[in-house]
């Protein structure tokens, strides 16, 4: 037992990050909960205290776009790469197994996730078109599952794509009853259409596959989710947002005071079509990486600047090399007509190119970071004030960056499945010097040091708005 007026610990730091503010002081934990901030002279007596002095402690970080599973990073070695490089809650993408209505599916997935991972977690049910899956929506919303992911695009994968009228019928089930739609904008028809055209016409090697996803078919998309979003009154939400087009349809929905709200991905705002080039097929994404003389990249990193832009997450989805390499002769599908797999690693490098790419090469401000990683995509998916904070009664998760090292990205330091990282050779300052889950040492040194199982599923809540405008 902790005596009273004790705590557990406490971390001491010159650089202590909220969304809103850098102090120097100390952060004070009991029973894994923040009871305390402030100098650190009037903070109570601690069991232990971390010297964090010369270091940035930020609010623990959280990708809020991550695919595991099969075919990907499992549950086990996902949530444990993801540790490694200083992230503290992923939120994962999932389905519904056969015929199993979405609470059994989060019951049997809960209790199968946390006995494996090593992080804390939520879930994103994926819908396909069928209608039989929106009667358990309220259900999964009041197990703590509130966000739904529906596809615009990826015609040709079964019932993977929603029709307008499938998701007009989802929005007025998760509106009212709090939950969150999240959409893959891309217009589904005219991408099979323009594909169809390049396979006639053999134009079938890794750079012809982004003129088949042309930006204003991601902006038409997302134009069409804002309309339906207004007509049901439901809240929606743009993922991995690749495009100026489409950003400047939702700031205009954003000044209308309508409830959209959008994230982007560090390879949109560093990465283009010319990679495939290098890459090939490993850099076959969706949306695809745009044009390098285009307006997208620097309209990206604007959009996240100044707030219209609430989150940045990797939209980790790695296959094995092996999955990929049929592209190579045919970027679209292989020699038994299988599409050849969309997706790419960044579980890995989020926290490093964030930190890296943002805070020191471009100078925005560590509170940028905070809102990015932190209390945005917390806010958005309702964990906040639980995580994605430093204030007293949020779990003690704190992301602590040694702000020194220099750094190359190599896939040799990489544990996952890919094999790969379209980040290879990248120089970057900082790493993850130490990482706290609900007041635990999670990550020191580049060790993680809780083991699997360690990590808890979170129920969440409904949305709260985030914070927009530039952070200061």
């Amino acid at each position: 037992m902790t005596p009273a007026g004790r705590v557990d610990t406490i971390v001491q730091s010159d650089r202590i990050v909220t969304a809103t503010e850098v102090f120097d002081g100390g952060v004070a934990i009991r029973d894994g909960r923040i009871v305390a901030l402030g100098p650190v002279d009037v903070l109570p007596d601690a069991g232990r205290t971390i010297d964090a002095r010369g270091k940035i402690v930020f609010p623990g970080a959280i990708d809020c776009h991550v695919h595991l599973g099969t075919e990907y990073d499992d549950w086990r070695g996902g949530p444990e790469i993801a540790a490694r490089a200083g992230l503290t809650t992923i939120l994962v993408f999932t389905m519904a197994d056969g015929n199993e209505s979405l609470p059994q599916s989060i019951k049997r997935q809960k209790d199968e996730h946390e006995k494996t991972s090593v992080l804390d977690f939520g879930y994103h049910f994926i819908l396909t078109n069928k209608l039989a899956q929106l009667e358990g929506i309220p259900d999964a919303i009041g197990m703590g599952v509130p966000s739904f992911k529906m596809f615009m695009t990826y015609k040709k994968r079964g019932d993977r794509m929603c029709s307008d009228d499938f998701i007009c019928k989802a929005l007025e089930v998760i509106g009212p009853h709090g939950g969150l739609a999240q959409f893959h904008c891309e217009n589904g028809d005219v991408i099979a259409y323009l594909e169809d055209k390049a396979l006639t016409a053999g134009k079938v090697a890794p750079t012809d596959f982004p003129p088949t996803c042309p930006p204003w078919t991601e902006e038409e998309a997302i134009n069409r989710v804002i309309h339906m979003g207004a007509l049901t009154g439901a809240p929606v939400y743009v993922v991995h947002l690749s495009t100026q087009l489409g950003l400047e349809r939702i700031k205009r929905a954003q000044a209308l005071g309508q409830r959209v709200w959008t994230e982007t991905c560090p390879q949109y705002m560093l990465l283009t079509e010319q990679e495939m080039v290098k890459w090939g097929p490993l850099a076959k994404i969706g949306p695809p990486l745009r044009p390098a003389d285009g307006p997208d990249r620097e309209a990206l990193w604007r959009g996240v600047a100044q707030g219209y832009i609430s989150s940045v997450a990797s939209d980790h989805s790695p296959r094995p090399k092996k999955m990929k390499e049929p592209g190579w002769k045919n970027i679209f599908v292989d020699d038994q007509g299988k599409v050849v797999p969309f997706g790419s690693p960044g579980l890995e490098t989020l926290v490093p190119l964030v930190y890296g790419e943002g805070v020191v090469k471009r100078g925005l401000p560590l509170t940028w970071m905070a809102r990015v990683l932190g209390e945005n995509p917390a806010r958005v998916f309702g964990l906040y004030p639980r995580k994605g904070a430093i204030r007293v009664g949020a779990d003690a998760d704190l992301t602590i960056i040694d702000p020194e090292p220099q750094t190359t990205i190599t896939v040799n330091d990489h544990k996952g499945v890919a094999g790969w990282t379209l980040y290879e050779g990248f120089a970057e300052r900082g790493r993850p010097w130490m990482t706290l889950l609900r007041g635990n040492v999670l990550l020191r040194g580049g060790t993680v040091e809780q083991a699997p199982g360690y990590g808890r599923f979170l129920a969440r809540g409904g949305p709260v708005p985030p914070l927009g405008g530039a952070a200061i």
